[in-house]
């Protein structure tokens, strides 16, 4: 028997389909600025720059120390061959120090952009000001460091300095070994010994020593205060030459920019096939 219309079950109502979950093996996108906080390895030091900057500083040790012994002997006696042995030492460091200094000034023209003669000059105002920058961040007047992939613009001008007083150094060095009739000091320097004296040329030679070593401690300390705020391998760099810096930095560093970035895409990019 067939029962009435009114207490048949309603008919069910179709269910809505779902959407399909996601894929869990799909990867997340990355957000815009975890990309820009993404490190990039950019090959800043050329192997001239970095053959020459230990060059130079190893020469400057050797010279320091032989040189003060010239000028007062201590620990050993001088007697014997021991001060002909310093002195050797001393005017093989010399030239060594002088064929670095050349090297170091022909790359100043055929270097990349941290390299050139242009990373050096403030050839803009600019450049000028972030001279006073610089120096008001290392005094703790002010908070952020100006954004420099390559030299910043006071280290360049102490590099300025150290290479003038490094000149005056082995001028006024071969003009005192000219004294003894060693050349080149004897033919090419004795109008330096006549322009000045030879007390005065000591005194200048020991200042400008003292002073070379002073750049060389700030130097070390700047260069660890700067890697350890901004963590982009700055120290390890002169020895690899490549420095680390984040996408933006990149971007917003004077002398970087994004023909930069994009730039050392492709060299990782290629490295990592």
């Amino acid at each position: 028997m067939t029962a009435p219309a009114d207490v048949l079950p309603a008919a069910t109502a179709p269910v809505a389909e779902l959407p399909a979950a996601p894929h869990v093996d799909e990867a997340p996108a990355v957000a815009p600025a975890a990309r820009n906080s993404d490190r990039i390895s950019v090959y800043i030091w050329q192997v001239p720059v970095r053959v020459t900057h230990w060059v130079t500083a190893g020469a400057i040790v050797v010279l320091s120390v032989t040189g003060l012994y010239i000028g007062d002997p201590f620990l050993v006696p001088a007697g014997g061959p021991v001060m002909t042995t310093i002195r050797l030492t001393h005017m093989l460091a010399a030239f060594v120090l002088l064929a670095s200094g050349v090297l170091r000034t022909y790359w100043l023209l055929r270097g990349n952009r941290w390299a050139h003669w242009k990373a050096f000059l403030p050839l803009t105002w600019f450049q000028f000001t972030e001279l006073f920058r610089q120096a008001g961040f290392y005094a703790f007047i002010r908070r952020e460091i100006p954004k420099v992939l390559g030299h910043n613009q006071l280290a360049a001008a102490a590099y300025l300095v150290l290479f003038a007083l490094l000149l005056v150094e082995i001028v006024t060095g071969f003009a005192l070994d000219g004294l003894l009739g060693s050349e080149p000091g004897a033919s090419l320097f004795g109008w330096v010994r006549d322009l000045l004296g030879n007390q005065t040329m000591r005194v200048i030679k020991h200042l400008a020593m003292w002073g070379n070593l002073a750049i060389a401690l700030l130097h070390i300390y700047s260069c660890v205060l700067v890697d350890h705020l901004e963590k982009n391998g700055l120290v390890s760099s002169i020895f690899s030459g490549f420095k680390f810096p984040t996408r933006n930095e990149i971007l917003e560093s004077r002398d970087g920019g994004p023909e930069v970035l994009e730039a050392a895409l492709e060299a990782q990019k290629g490295d990592e096939h």
